[in-house]
């Protein structure tokens, strides 16, 4: 049996590709990492390409395309570290109203004009004395580390796994962007005062539905940043000399790209067939889920380590500019659960722990 993308998703991500080529250099990603430009034109420029509605069904006006396809573009967007909330919004949102029967906002997000952010903290792991505290629909408390920063509403989890639908504008929500060394994407976190929220779904499998989609999606894109660093390493090795020589002819060199490519290569079918999980094997989609998006993260640091180690002292530079997708790869690691979390869950669904 072959297992591998179709043509028509092949074709998807040479579309997106070139789009991200053209349209989103290093220097573009740089003003916006510097506050000097915000990520609207970006997503604007991806909603114009239907990413936005990628995952949304056709009669609610999305594309109605699966999960292995969003795969194939968070892959791409990794690659170019691209700025934008399509894990929040085009993916985890759409998700969560869709199977919760929400079908009213879905024609905003699929159009790209109604950003949602995803504050799933305080679900994946409540902090002391801290979190969201329910009275009704009335939510009071802090999330922390919740996705996009300029959303217009917020998908909040409680620690009971229920669901809100949250207006950034609504009364009594604060919102604070929080610094983390990512600087591609925002992240904020919302300080609640009595703010009234819309219920959208009490079933925990929605909850876990959701955040299953944004580990894998989380995984595709360090798979994709950790590509870009393994193909500027290989490109700067053949091209940077020393004694007159290449480094990439040095024994050393070669088996430190050697190296990556052997731990890098088998997690692109690990992750595509998580993203296949997610629509076609439910019962195995949590733990597959748990697995890529530990598993990437240990693979996307090593590279991100070995592939700076490459380039010497200008892996260090803003020239060289390796420093957003090295960074990129570390957020991943920590957002939506660290791989040591992850793997407990992961113990925890086959039965291995309690």
């Amino acid at each position: 049996m072959e297992f591998g993308l179709s043509q028509e998703q092949i074709l998807l991500q040479d579309s997106v590709g070139k789009f991200l080529n053209d349209q989103v250099p290093l220097d573009k990603v740089r003003q916006i990492a510097s506050g000097e430009s915000s990520d609207a034109e970006v997503w604007q420029g991806l909603a114009d390409l239907g990413i936005p509605s990628l995952l949304i069904a056709e009669e609610q006006g999305g594309v109605g395309l699966g999960s292995l396809d969003a795969v194939v573009i968070a892959e791409c967007l990794g690659y170019h570290v691209t700025p934008s909330p399509f894990i929040s919004s085009a993916v985890m949102a759409p998700i969560a109203l869709m199977a919760a029967g929400r079908q009213d906002a879905l024609a905003a997000i699929a159009s790209g004009r109604h950003r949602v952010g995803i504050a799933f903290g305080e679900a994946i792991g409540a902090r002391n004395d801290a979190g969201v505290v329910v009275d009704g629909t009335v939510l009071s408390g802090k999330c922390l580390f919740v996705l996009d920063a300029d959303a217009d509403a917020y998908l909040i989890a409680t620690p009971e796994k229920n669901l809100y639908l949250i207006a950034a504008d609504a009364k009594g929500v604060e919102r604070n962007n929080l610094t983390t060394v990512d600087k591609t994407r925002t992240t904020c976190e919302l300080i609640l005062n009595n703010a009234t929220s819309e219920l959208v779904s009490d079933d925990p499998e929605v909850y876990l539905r959701t955040l299953d989609a944004g580990r894998v999606m989380q995984a595709a894109d360090t798979l994709g940043a950790a590509q870009c660093m393994l193909d500027q390493a290989v490109a700067y090795a053949k091209q940077r000399e020393q004694f007159n020589r290449v480094i990439a002819s040095f024994q050393a060199v070669k088996h430190m790209c050697a190296e990556m490519v052997a731990n890098l290569e088998p997690c692109r079918s690990m992750v595509w067939y998580a993203g296949h999980a997610l629509d076609e094997v439910p019962e195995e989609a949590r733990l597959i889920a748990c697995h890529s998006k530990a598993h990437l993260s240990e693979v996307g640091k090593f590279v991100a380590k070995t592939a700076t180690e490459v380039h010497g002292g200008m892996g260090f530079t803003d020239l060289v500019g390796l420093h957003y997708w090295f960074k990129r790869i570390g957020a991943n690691r920590q957002l939506l659960g660290a791989p040591e979390l992850v793997r407990e869950e992961a113990a925890r669904i086959q039965g291995l722990a309690v």
